[in-house]
Formats: structure tokens, C-alpha cells, sequence
């Protein structure tokens, strides 16, 4: 909290301009506004920029577009904040948005640190942000592994020691977890990984022959043979929505805790990731398979039936927020059918 004193007057700033296009490849058709797209917006505590671009764009994944950035800006984008004007300019051959700033009445009031507004809504992927959730085959080596538990434990909690094998980097706070369900790529059946399940967190002690933890919170019991990583760092995705830059296809893995069925702010594991070229922003569509269909006109009982594949129908939006070698997770930004295991996730 600081205190800020704002002498503010009854003016409107300059717009601020938008950087200039780099030489990119041109965009594959123009932009498309949505009905009733509003001409002047000012942005509100708890906007995020993928809600923004819904509010402006058909396709949000082309915000970027819209302010005509190129590649790296995309990637540590303009910031946002709450009480700028957003202006859209509709006048030249593809509409464009612009910043401008209103100040208002002097006055003097306490406010947090100005913060930009983020990708996507924090509260939402916090956990899936703080959490290992997903250990893939080259990530459990070396991975510190309980060894033994203080006191001739069987089972330990909140304050008990446990030992590992030992572990060679300086951080303080781990994260003690235990793999759990098989991630399978439902087209090579391959096991591309674990997801994991958080059972608490510790804090380094000592090394010796073993490394000595003291178990800081505890959600499950922890027995020999749990593992522990050091905790991530929270990082919330500041990458603007943003197509992949080249056509990629996948399937939906998993629905974190079990489910069948996602739909808007749901998370989704899918089978792509920084080995296919997936990246923190990347916004691909979500299709269910198309039924398998019979031709059974004018044919006798016994005779062969035409069977026909209809075509995928797209039932969501995606945005990727986490990226593993093999596996990401996204969070499912619109619905409009049920998102089920092994639908189709591809590039808009």
C-alpha cells in the first residue's frame, strides 16, 4: 500500500500509440468485431485481457491483431490497468485499439501498488500454478525421495523430520507429493507422464548422508517413498491470447480431479507441449468428433452398409497457461458443449 496524491483535471491525455507491426506473416482474413463492440471501454478491477477480447474481437485469440504488435510484444505484451480508456478506430482498413487516459476531480486516497491486468483470471489456475501436478518420465530423475521418517515413523504430519536421499540445491520451501494417474496419449497409448498429487510442503534442515526435512503443512499422510520438489515460484501468464503460429492437433488427456466432463472455467490436460511447439498464451479450439453415420437405404439385410464420418463440430475455447515437455494444461474460457476425453484440441 503506498499513498498516491493524484492532481487530476478535467482533461483527456493524448492516446497512447500502439507499436507498429513487425514483418510478420499477414493474418489470414480481417478482423471481425463483435455486435455492439463498444467504441470507448474503461478497464475495471478484476478485467482480464482474454475477457477484454471477447468484449471486442469473434476471435479473441487475435487481441494482438487488434493492437498490432508483433511477436515479442505479444509475448511481454503493453500492460493494461484498471482506469485507462480503451478506444477502438474503426476509420483505416482493419479496426485498431488505442489507450487513453481520463483524469478526473483532485482527490487523495490509499491504493494497493498499480498492477496490470492479467491473461486470464488468477483465482481460477492459482492451484494449478503452485502445484507440481505433472511428473513426466525424464522429470523423476533425481527427483529427492522419502527415505525414512523421524522417530521410527510409519506415517508422519505437521512437524515430524523426514530424511530423503539426498538433494543439492539451496531452496528452502519443498513440495512433497506422490504420483498418481497415468497421463496416456489416446492415439500412441504412450505414458506420457503423472499427475501428482500434493500431499504438503517442507523445509530443508541439514545435509548429511540423507537430507533432513521438518514437514511445514500436510494435506495427506506421508510415507517412504513420496518424493519432493522445490516449490515454483507463482508466475501468472502475462502472454496476450495468441493463435500457435503453425497448424497443430491433439486430444484432451484429463480433467484434474477425475471428472468426465469440463466447461467454462474448467482446466484440461492436453497432449501437447513444449516438445509440439505449445507456449504460455496460446489459444487453440476444442472439437467434439464427429458421430460415425450408416447408409442403410435400399440395401438388404445382409448387404455391406456405407458408413460415414461426419465432420468434428468445435465446442470450446482454450487457453493454455502451463506448459510441460509433453503435457499442458489449459483453461477452458468458453463452452459451448461439454469438453470430454479425447475431443479434439487444434490450432483456430
Amino acid at each position: 500500500m503506498r499513498r498516491i496524491i493524484f492532481a487530476l483535471f478535467l482533461s483527456t491525455i493524448a492516446s497512447v500509440g500502439t507499436p507498429a507491426l513487425a514483418a510478420t506473416a499477414a493474418p489470414s482474413k480481417p478482423l471481425e468485431l463483435v455486435a455492439g463492440a463498444p467504441e470507448r471501454y474503461v478497464v475495471l478491477p478484476g478485467d482480464t485481457l482474454f475477457g477484454l477480447a471477447t468484449k471486442f474481437l469473434k476471435d479473441p485469440h487475435r487481441w494482438g491483431d487488434l493492437w498490432q504488435l508483433n511477436k515479442d510484444e505479444v509475448k511481454n505484451p503493453q500492460r493494461i490497468y484498471p482506469g485507462q480508456v480503451l478506444t477502438l478506430n474503426t476509420s483505416g482498413s482493419s479496426p485498431t485499439m488505442e489507450i487513453s487516459t481520463v483524469k478526473l476531480v483532485p482527490r487523495e486516497y490509499i491504493e494497493q501498488f498499480k498492477v496490470g491486468i492479467p491473461s486470464i483470471s488468477p483465482t481460477v489456475i492459482e492451484p494449478f500454478l503452485t502445484e507440481p501436478l505433472v511428473m513426466e518420465a525424464a522429470g523423476m530423475e533425481g527427483v529427492a525421495r522419502v527415505v525414512a521418517l523421524g522417530d521410527g515413523r510409519v506415517i508422519a504430519g505437521a512437524g515430524d523430520q523426514i530424511y530423503t536421499t539426498p538433494v543439492t540445491t539451496s531452496a528452502s520451501l519443498w513440495q512433497i507429493f506422490r504420483p498418481s494417474t497415468a497421463l496416456i496419449d489416446p492415439t500412441t497409448k504412450a505414458v506420457l507422464g503423472h499427475e501428482a498429487i500434493l500431499l504438503g510442503t517442507a523445509k530443508w534442515v541439514q545435509n548429511g548422508q540423507l537430507s533432513e526435512f521438518r514437514i511445514l503443512t500436510s494435506k495427506l499422510e506421508i510415507t517412504a517413498g513420496d518424493r519432493l520438489l522445490p516449490a515454483p515460484i507463482q508466475d501468472v501468464p502475462s502472454y496476450l491470447p495468441h493463435a500457435p503460429e503453425t497448424a497443430m492437433s491433439g486430444r484432451v488427456l484429463g480433467i484434474p480431479g477425475g471428472l468426465r466432463f469440463a466447461g467454462t472455467n474448467s482446466v484440461i490436460t492436453i497432449n501437447l507441449g513444449k516438445k509440439d511447439g505449445i507456449e504460455r498464451g496460446h489459444v487453440l479450439v476444442t472439437e467434439l468428433a464427429g458421430p460415425t453415420v450408416e447408409d442403410r437405404q435400399g440395401r438388404q439385410k445382409y448387404e455391406s452398409v456405407a458408413s460415414y464420418q461426419l465432420p468434428n463440430s468445435r465446442n470450446g475455447l482454450v487457453f493454455v497457461f502451463r506448459v510441460f515437455d509433453q503435457v499442458s494444461y489449459a483453461l477452458v474460457m468458453s463452452a459451448g458443449r461439454a469438453i470430454s476425453l479425447g475431443d479434439t484440441v487444434r490450432t483456430p
